[in-house]
């Protein structure tokens, strides 16, 4: 079976105009009555007139119904076609059944082909096509040379009648001879005697093989009486340990019962931890972004306070036009570190001078410190300029008597 043959066959059947649809599922598995339907079918569209019962319900009926359709198929179509086969019903019956399709499909092309033939010889009269006679003009010379190799042989045999008529004659005139004619008798007698001693010897082994295997079927059934009569006692008695075993598999099912709810409630346990880490680790992960940007802010202040600085620095530095650059980072360097030692230093002693006296405030003791630490700034800047013989902007000396500010203030802080 191969889907090329279902495929044609399913199309030849649409084709002829069966009425029912066929699929090529259809014969996967079998199905008998799909199979007489369509033989029966068949056998119908050949000749309307056939009586052939179409009773398949038991298996005699079906063996009946497929001998008859090849019977009939066999001498009105002369096809031959597979019993065994089509009473599978299956992938297999489809290429018998297409033998018969292919017949019915093909003539029906012809007589189409042969209308249309027709229709176009009364159209056109006095059109004449030689190609379409061609074949039958090779099977005419084929004909031809074999009438005449067939009239040659005749001839030749109708040429030797004399002498054949003569031995024939003869023979026939030859008298009987009968000790000949007893011989071959006997022999032929001899021959049907041993026969019929074969015959005879194979029915004796016969009965006795029929003798022996009667005695093996009685010898089963004994054992199968006696199989079956222990069984029913086995199947009677109660064994020791089934009350315990039923008690113990009573125990069992409660323990799995129970192990049943634990595991569950174990589970759900485990999920709402799960939960509540998921959750923990979400509000850590909120604080440690809240507290980044914390730090974000703090740096951006801190770098926007010192840009702020820097840019009073850049102030001055700008107005120097004498000097090279070096000495001049140098020496802002320089007066940086003294002023942070003095400023130091007069934080020193406004700690260790003091009396238990309130006589004074804070701010009176800052403004003090201050103005002592611009006294001190203003000779540095004087000395500076003795040494350097540069000439240094108001603004610039002004600038530097403002940078402890920030020093007094961390002072009022602590």
């Amino acid at each position: 079976m191969s889907f090329r043959d279902l495929r044609n066959f399913t199309e030849m059947m649409r084709a002829l105009g069966y009425p029912r649809l066929i699929s090529m599922e259809n014969f996967h598995t079998p199905n008998f009555m799909l199979v007489s339907e369509v033989l029966l079918w068949l056998v119908k569209r050949y000749e309307p007139q056939t009586d052939i019962p179409p009773d398949v319900e038991t298996e005699q009926d079906r063996v009946f119904f497929i001998k008859a359709v090849a019977q009939f198929m066999a001498t009105k179509a002369h096809i031959k076609l597979n019993t065994k086969k089509l009473y599978q019903a299956d992938g297999y019956a489809v290429k018998e059944l297409l033998k018969v399709t292919s017949v019915l499909y093909g003539a029906m092309n012809t007589k189409g082909v042969e209308r249309a033939n027709v229709s176009e010889e009364d159209s056109s009269k006095f059109k004449f096509d030689l190609g379409s006679k061609i074949a039958d003009l090779k099977a005419a010379r084929q004909l031809a040379s074999e009438i005449t190799s067939k009239g040659a042989s005749l001839y030749d045999l109708l040429g030797k009648e004399v002498e054949l008529r003569e031995a024939r004659t003869e023979s026939i005139a030859r008298p009987l001879e009968i000790n000949e004619a007893e011989k071959m008798m006997k022999i032929a007698i001899d021959c049907v005697l041993e026969q019929v001693q074969k015959t005879k010897d194979m029915l004796n082994n016969v009965a006795l093989d029929e003798a022996n295997l009667e005695a093996k079927i009685e010898k089963r059934k004994l054992e199968l009486e006696r199989s079956q009569k222990r069984l029913q006692t086995l199947q009677s008695v109660r064994p020791a340990f089934m009350d315990e075993y039923e008690k113990i598999e009573e125990q069992l099912q409660k323990q799995y019962s129970s192990y049943l709810e634990k595991f569950r409630n174990l589970t759900y346990m485990e999920q709402l931890l799960d939960d509540y880490r998921r959750t923990e680790q979400e509000m850590f992960e909120e604080a440690a972004n809240m507290l980044r940007l914390m730090q974000n802010r703090l740096k951006e202040e801190e770098q926007h306070l010192l840009k702020s600085g820097n840019n009073d620095d850049s102030d001055v530095e700008i107005q120097e036009d004498e000097g090279s650059d070096s000495e001049v980072e140098d020496r802002q360097i320089m007066k940086q570190r003294t002023a942070t030692e003095r400023l130091l230093q007069g934080r020193a002693g406004a700690r260790i001078v003091g009396t238990m006296q309130g006589g004074d405030t804070e701010e009176d003791e800052d403004s003090g410190d201050s103005e002592i630490d611009l006294d001190e700034d203003e000779d540095e800047e004087e000395d500076d300029m003795e040494d350097d013989s540069m000439e240094i902007s108001p603004s610039k000396s002004s600038h530097r008597a403002r940078k402890p500010e920030p020093l007094e203030e961390s002072d009022n802080d602590f």
